[in-house]
Parts: structure tokens; C-alpha cells; sequence
């Protein structure tokens, strides 16, 4: 019985060339793969699924144009706005652009995810139209979803509206919009956060801010002018409100905007982390100019102009921890330039110019150790002809405060005689722990006032 013999092979036997194609085709396509391999760890990459959804980044987005006249949508109030801001976001995110002109404003451009607003910067007016006030007839109740007014002249289904009585404070305003009415009872879209007593002096107001964001990740607003006709308006709480006004709206951006006129704060934003605020100008309103508040953590506020507000030019509000304010100019505000106090803690205040402020230029608020604004660093800032009315401090530290820094700062009054009132360019008061002072110019009565017990 013959037995074969095994094959064997050789480069010139019929094997050859089936392996030649196997080589050609991992010289072909391996290289292909490898880059889409690499390709895959950039986000932008076609051959990478964003992290939301079922397909790859893309190199469009929806746009939509809005304005007075040759435009997507044409109209000249907050519903045309809206109308775009709405139909972007139901695709996912994008841009709306608003031409020029002047837009009247009942209710608020309530920002959507993913979503910018862009303007044409002065050209671009978003104004606040005249507001309505009314005393509650009957008590709102906590949870109540309506109101009832004594005069409803004015408030119409659509606008947006305030309710508060005298206890309400911050954030126990309600701020929402009208959705229907029955005589003088109107239906709102939100419950009452906060019983309205009639006997607390308990009153409605179609105030909002002019742009508002809840909620909201990764909006950006820029190139806008918001205009709060506050002479028309009744205040409303920075921690309810602004001109622009944003509620955990984290990575927000905010960027050359002009915010002015505001009966209330004109740039707001609470629980907002990684927000930013970039060369702005919040000018004539009549609290703060910029209020970045209640926990916001991260924030960068830069290049921006506070002036002539009724309150300070940069109020960090409670736990504002970790941010940079830097090459910003607070100037002529009615109380200090910059307020920092509870649970204010490590950041940066570098290269700002602090400029004719009616008290402090730099204020650190009375609290107790634990609350205190402990490890910021003041770093460069030129802090000039503070104090209006009566003597001030270039920077004054109150409190059970630590561990400062006030690094190479110019602290100086240039004006003459009895006008100089930046008496004083850094007061410690009794409380306060260690403060760490480095190169700074201080052309002063008394550079420093230092009321602490000798250590």
C-alpha cells in the first residue's frame, strides 16, 4: 500500500501567491485601521460616537437666523427669539444668530442646552418691557401653581412674572411665566417656592431677567445688549434674577455682552460651575455688576467692565470657590469694588483695576472662621481713589479671615487734598488671622491699618 507524502511548500508552489495577497492586503488596510484607532481618541473624530449619542462628531450644526426683516424667522419680540433658541434645541443644539434692531422683551430668552445666541453686539437690543405690578388679593400658598391680583391690568398670558412678599429674600422669589387666566386669577408655570402672605405685603410684577438660563449645560450667549429699562421695572433679586441671569447652567459662556440698566443685578449666575464671563460690561444697573454665587465653583470671570452700579462691581456671593477674576476694571459702583466673604475661598484676583468705588476698593466680609473667605490671593491689581463719600480702605479685611495673599499691588489716591478718601491701603481688623503681604506700592495716610493682638 502506498502511503503520500505529506506536501511541503515552497515560495514556487500555488500557495505563494494567496500569501502574497494576504500581505498586500495588511499593508493596505492595517495602516487604515491603526488610524482609526488613533482617530478614535480624538473627540472630533468621524470614527469616534460623541458621548451622548449613537453617532460621530459632525462638522455642521443647525443655525437658524432671527431678526426684524430677511431672516429664518422674522419678529421683534421674545416669542421670535424663543421660537428659534426652541426649534435649535429640538435638534440637538447649534446657534441661533439675531440681527440687528431692537427686540421687545415680555418674558425671558430662556437659553436651552447646547444652544448659543450670538448678536451683533450693540446693534442687537434685547429690551425689558414695561413691567406691571399688583398686590396679591388673595395669600399664595407654597406649591399653589396660581394668583390672584387686586389689579391685573397689564399681566397677560405669555409674560413672564415675579411673586414674592416682604419675607421672601434671594431665593424664595418665584419667577416664572403666565400660561392662562380667569379674571384677575392667573395660572403660572412653576409653583410658589415660598408662601406670599397678603398681609406680608405679598405682590406680583411681569419682571424676569432678559435672558435666562435653567438647567442648561454648555449654553453660550454673545455679542448681545440687554437693556432693563430699569426706570419702568420694579427691583428684582440678583439671586432670582439679572439682565442675564443663570441657574445650574454648568460650562456656561457669557462673552461680549453689554448689560445695562437692570433694576436689579446685571450678570448673575448661581450654582453654575465652569461658567465664564469674558470682556462684558454691566453698567447703570441697580444692584451688582457681576454676582457669581451659591456654590459656583471654577468660575472665570475675564477682561470684563463693572461700572456705575448701584451696589459693588464684583460680589462673590457664598462658596464661590476656585476661580480666576483677572484684568477685569470695577469702577464708580455705589458700594465696594469687589465683596468676598462666605465660604468665599481660593481664587485669583489678578490684574484687575479697582477705580473710584464709593466705599473699600477690595472688601472682605465679617464672618466666623468657618465661613470666612480664607487663601485668596489679591495679585497686581491696581487699586486707585476709592471711597466717595467717607474715608475707605484700598483693601479692607473683616472677620475671622486667613491666609491672604496681597501680592504686588499699586494701592494709591491721586486726587488732591480733602478729596483724597482712599485714607488707608490695607485694614486688618482684630479678627483677622494671618495675612501675607508682598511688594506691594502703597501711597497712603496709613498703608497698613493692623488692628490685630500682637502674636
Amino acid at each position: 500500500m502506498n502511503h503520500l507524502s505529506p506536501p511541503t511548500y515552497s515560495m514556487k508552489t500555488p500557495f505563494a501567491p494567496q500569501a502574497l495577497c494576504l500581505a498586500a492586503i495588511a499593508t493596505t488596510f492595517l495602516p487604515v485601521l491603526r488610524a482609526q484607532t488613533a482617530a478614535a481618541a480624538d473627540a472630533s473624530s468621524p470614527f469616534r460616537q460623541v458621548a451622548t449619542a449613537m453617532h460621530g462628531a459632525m462638522t455642521e450644526r443647525p443655525r437658524i437666523t432671527v431678526g426684524l426683516r430677511d431672516a429664518d424667522i422674522v419678529g421683534a419680540d421674545n416669542r421670535a427669539l424663543q421660537a428659534a433658541v426652541d426649534y435649535v434645541a429640538s435638534l440637538g443644539g447649534g446657534t441661533v444668530e439675531i440681527g440687528a434692531g431692537e427686540y421687545l422683551m415680555r418674558d425671558s430668552l430662556h437659553l436651552r442646552p447646547g444652544v448659543t445666541v450670538r448678536g451683533q453686539g450693540e446693534q442687537t437690543i434685547l429690551r425689558k418691557a414695561k413691567a406691571a405690578v399688583s398686590p396679591l388679593e388673595l395669600d399664595g400658598d407654597y406649591g399653589e401653581e396660581q394668583i390672584t391680583l387686586k389689579n391685573p391690568d397689564g399681566f397677560q398670558i405669555g409674560d413672564g412674572v415675579a411673586v414674592w412678599d416682604q419675607n421672601a429674600g434671594g431665593f424664595h422669589t418665584t419667577v416664572a411665566r403666565i400660561i392662562g387666566g380667569n379674571g384677575n386669577t392667573f395660572a403660572i408655570s412653576l409653583p410658589l417656592n415660598a408662601d406670599c402672605m397678603v398681609a406680608n405685603g405679598a405682590q406680583a410684577a411681569t419682571v424676569f431677567p432678559v435672558i435666562s438660563g435653567y438647567n442648561a449645560e454648555g449654553v453660550r450667549v454673545e455679542s448681545l445688549t440687554i437693556d432693563g429699562d430699569k426706570d419702568e421695572n420694579v427691583p428684582l433679586n440678583g439671586c432670582r434674577g439679572g439682565g442675564v441671569f443663570l441657574y445650574r447652567c454648568p460650562g456656561a459662556v457669557i462673552s461680549q455682552c453689554l448689560v445695562r440698566r437692570y433694576n436689579g443685578d446685571g450678570i448673575s449666575f448661581q450654582q453654575s460651575n465652569d461658567a465664564q464671563v469674558l470682556d462684558c460690561v454691566s453698567e447703570d444697573n441697580a444692584s451688582l455688576g457681576l454676582h457669581p454665587g451659591s456654590g459656583s465653583q471654577r468660575p472665570l470671570v475675564r477682561g470684563c467692565t463693572a461700572r456705575g452700579n448701584g451696589d459693588d462691581g464684583l460680589f462673590l456671593c457664598w462658596r464661590v470657590k476656585n476661580g480666576v477674576f483677572e484684568n477685569n476694571t470695577l469702577e464708580a459702583n455705589g458700594r465696594y469694588g469687589i465683596s468676598i466673604g462666605h465660604k468665599d475661598t481660593d481664587n485669583l484676583l489678578r490684574g484687575n483695576h479697582v477705580l473710584g468705588n464709593h466705599e473699600d476698593g477690595v472688601f472682605f466680609r465679617n464672618e466666623t472662621e468657618g465661613m470666612a473667605g480664607h487663601r485668596n490671593r489679591v495679585e497686581d491689581n491696581l487699586i486707585e481713589n476709592n471711597g466717595v463719600e467717607r474715608a475707605a480702605a484700598g483693601i479692607r479685611v473683616r472677620g475671622e479671615t486667613q491666609d491672604l495673599i496681597f501680592k504686588g499691588n499699586t494701592i494709591r489716591d491721586t486726587r488732591a487734598g480733602t478729596e483724597r478718601r482712599q485714607t488707608t491701603g490695607i485694614a486688618l481688623e482684630k479678627s483677622v488671622g494671618a495675612v501675607h503681604t508682598d511688594n506691594n506700592a502703597i501711597d497712603a495716610a496709613t498703608p497698613i491699618q493692623d488692628a490685630r493682638k500682637p502674636h
